[in-house]
């Protein structure tokens, strides 16, 4: 294809090249990849797939030019291979193996570069490599609470890349996964950053490319590109309706990128006014015909509209930065509402749930708050507790936070650290789907907080805690705890508290939760043969080992 037939290995043996016909397309891959029955959704598969409506659709020409190949990219014979390096392009941060395959004119190249932001991309020789070019691009630095950025530099890496082989005039690029360890990003958020902003650009540049190839080199990242591909790029409509409600609550915007809806300033195209007409005709705005800014600024010496610019800003902004005088009344008017309609939840012992309910803007200006301060607290005390804890990962790969309600000593516990440590410990899990489950074994003796507190810890957690959690999975339910679980329904938050799941036997937890996900305390054990009559579920006292009793 380009003249070269092998490729310099990086311990000076030579590697074959591999050419694209010899990769298969994703649109060729059979989809036989099986799909675990979601215990919230089973059964109602078609009707869910009938009435929603696909983030994702099907599109064979878009899903014949992916590909998925174990290797390393600059293997292939393709027009440009991306290397994953820092900003001053060092040889030794970058992908290994690169340089030394493609010999030293490339790292010669790059010193004179300048070096690379974060984000960007740029473009050199291959030398020799069976490709025509290297991109280079600087993967972004991950942490918990700027998670938000690192996924919007890493969505704009893969974006900058293929931009750039659009720019110069070439079809086909091979990509390895733009992180590193040293960096620690998480390697499935990074694959759901990656998957997605390929699939954005190409639905509007399909035209121009023809093939991307995803590289993989372990089988940790194999499998879970297996596993994310089905859900952005449906290969038939099983797919694309199960890809309905296993793909995150968040998939970013048209490019992929993750939107913050508090730091947008929606505006409305402004119509041309005479000067004999001050105020704006009705028929020149049209409802849907917003435009998305990320700053304005007044340019001084602009000469004033004589109408009232107030009308044409998005009222979700407006609601940010409206007079204080004005958002403290209407807190007051809410709080005053919120105290007529709660009294039935005092009354029935709840707890006084008559605290205003709050907007978006203000719970995500709460979380920051709290996640600000719990990052800045020791709360080792409360983590020896064990009260709340992380597991594994549910049948279907989803990472676990274990509760044991028997712990919760309210007697001696300071609520406000423990908010603190759970704001703290959850904030990784809430960016993505993931699956609580609560010990209530024994809890009934401890006393429990009420629902006026579980109220200010939900919005403490904000709206993204409540759409990406996938269930509750309460073992060892008592009738006053499927009560207050009713009246969270009710009173708190429907949304959440509806995801409860039910169990009964340790045993059954396990279809949902693999038992070596889970850490459980040995009272649990004695519990579940307690109360289940010591049918189905045996543990050895000395082993721990569990196996189901045998039928009489």
């Amino acid at each position: 294809m380009y003249g070269r037939h092998m490729a310099a290995g990086p311990s000076g043996g030579v590697d074959p090249v591999v050419t694209l016909d010899q990769v298969p397309r994703w649109s060729d891959v059979d989809p036989t990849v099986p799909y675990i029955s979601d215990p919230l959704t089973a059964g109602s598969d078609g009707a869910l797939g009938a009435a929603a409506v696909s983030r994702f659709p099907v599109d064979p020409e878009i899903n014949s030019r992916i590909y998925l190949w174990r290797g390393n990219p600059w293997n292939l014979e393709v027009d440009a291979v991306v290397n994953s390096t820092n900003e001053s392009l060092d040889e030794a941060q970058s992908s290994p193996g690169l340089h030394a395959a493609a010999g030293p004119g490339l790292a010669e190249e790059c010193a004179t570069l300048g070096g690379c932001r974060t984000g960007m991309a740029k473009m050199t020789n291959a030398y020799d490599l069976p490709a025509r070019k290297v991109i280079h691009t600087v993967g972004p630095k991950y942490a918990v609470k700027y998670h938000t950025a690192a996924e919007n530099a890493l969505s704009h890496c893969y974006r900058a890349c293929l931009e750039l082989l659009i720019e110069n005039g070439l079809q086909s690029i091979a990509t390895g996964c733009i992180y590193t360890e040293a960096k620690n990003y998480p390697r499935e958020p990074a694959a759901h950053v990656a998957i997605r902003t390929v699939r954005r650009f190409l639905e509007k540049q399909k035209v121009k490319i023809t093939a991307v190839v995803f590289c993989t080199t372990t089988t940790t990242d194999t499998e879970i590109y297996k596993r994310l591909l089905p859900l952005y790029f449906p290969r038939d409509k099983f797919e694309e309706e199960v890809a309905i409600s296993k793909l995150p609550a968040d998939v970013g915007d048209e490019n992929g990128e993750t939107v913050i809806d508090e730091r947008k300033i929606r505006i409305r195209p402004i119509p041309v006014v005479s000067p004999n007409n001050a105020q704006p005709p009705e028929t020149a705005i049209s409802d849907s015909s917003f435009v998305d800014i990320g700053l304005t600024r007044r340019q001084h010496g602009t000469r004033q509209n004589s109408f009232n610019m107030d009308s044409y800003l998005d009222p979700s902004f407006m609601s940010i930065i409206k007079d204080p005088d004005q958002r403290r009344l209407e807190q007051w008017q809410r709080a005053a509402q919120a105290q007529k309609g709660f009294n039935c939840a005092r009354l029935l012992g709840y707890g006084d749930l008559g605290g205003p309910p709050l907007s978006a803007a203000e719970e995500y200006s709460l979380h920051s708050r709290y996640l600000a301060k719990a990052n800045s607290l020791n709360l080792s005390e409360i983590a020896e507790m064990k009260i709340v804890y992380r597991g594994g990962v549910d049948s279907e790969g989803r990472p676990v936070m274990v509760v044991v309600g028997a712990h919760f000593l309210l007697r001696c516990l300071d609520l406000e650290r423990f908010i603190f440590y759970v704001v703290k410990e959850f904030e990784p899990l809430i960016q993505k789907p993931y699956t609580i489950v609560y010990f209530h074994s024994a809890a009934s003796l401890q006393p429990q907080p009420d629902l006026g507190w579980m109220k200010r810890l939900q919005q403490i957690l904000g709206r993204k805690h409540q759409r990406n959690l996938h269930a509750i999975y309460v073992l060892h339910p008592t009738l006053g705890l499927r009560a207050a679980i009713c009246a969270l329904q009710l009173f708190v938050d429907g949304e959440a508290w509806k995801k409860v799941v039910y169990v009964d036997k340790l045993v059954h937890l396990f279809k949902y939760v693999p038992r070596e996900q889970l850490t459980i305390p040995d009272f649990v054990f004695q519990h579940d043969l307690e109360v289940n009559g010591g049918k189905g579920l045996i543990v050895d006292p000395r082993t721990k080992y569990i196996y189901q009793r045998a039928a009489n």
